[in-house]
Parts: C-alpha cells; sequence; structure tokens
C-alpha cells in the first residue's frame, strides 16, 4: 500500500525532508537484466551494476524524489556474480 502525504487540513502532515529518504521499493520481473539495459539505452542512471543476491539479478535506481527502485529477476547465475555487460 502506498499513501500520500495529507498538505493541508487538521491531518496535515506533510515531509520535512527529502520525499523519498529511507524507502525503497522492490518489484519482482522477468527480466531485471532487459530492464537495466532498457534503462541505459534512455540514458537514465543505474547504479550500481546488477548484481545477484538472493538467486535474483537486482538492479537499482533512484526516481526524481528520491525513492530507491529495486528490480529483481530470478537467476541461476552465481551468487554475488556482477553483470558483465554495458
Amino acid at each position: 500500500m502506498l499513501q500520500e502525504f495529507l498538505m493541508e487540513g487538521h491531518d496535515a502532515n506533510p515531509p520535512k525532508g527529502r520525499l523519498g529518504k529511507g524507502v525503497s521499493i522492490n518489484f519482482i520481473c522477468e527480466d531485471a537484466l532487459a530492464f537495466y539495459r532498457e534503462v541505459k539505452s534512455r540514458g537514465i542512471r543505474s547504479e550500481p551494476k546488477p548484481f545477484v543476491g538472493n538467486r535474483m539479478w537486482v538492479t537499482s535506481l533512484s526516481d526524481p524524489d528520491g525513492y530507491k527502485l529495486f528490480f529483481e529477476s530470478p537467476t541461476d547465475a552465481a551468487e554475488e556474480s556482477e553483470y558483465e555487460g554495458s
């Protein structure tokens, strides 16, 4: 569940710092490496390079509000492997 901050009214609770600080959202997808390549082809920064953790390829990026977005897909690659492509 995602919720918005109430910016006005009696129950208003606007954020005091950077909006996405400390928040990460994980997506399990079919092919995290294909997602990584597509993101890179559009000039979007995705750091660090994809790696294998918990038997999943993991790639990440931050959205403009600072939320950390992770995209993961199952793999048979060795744990802690790093993606060698560009």
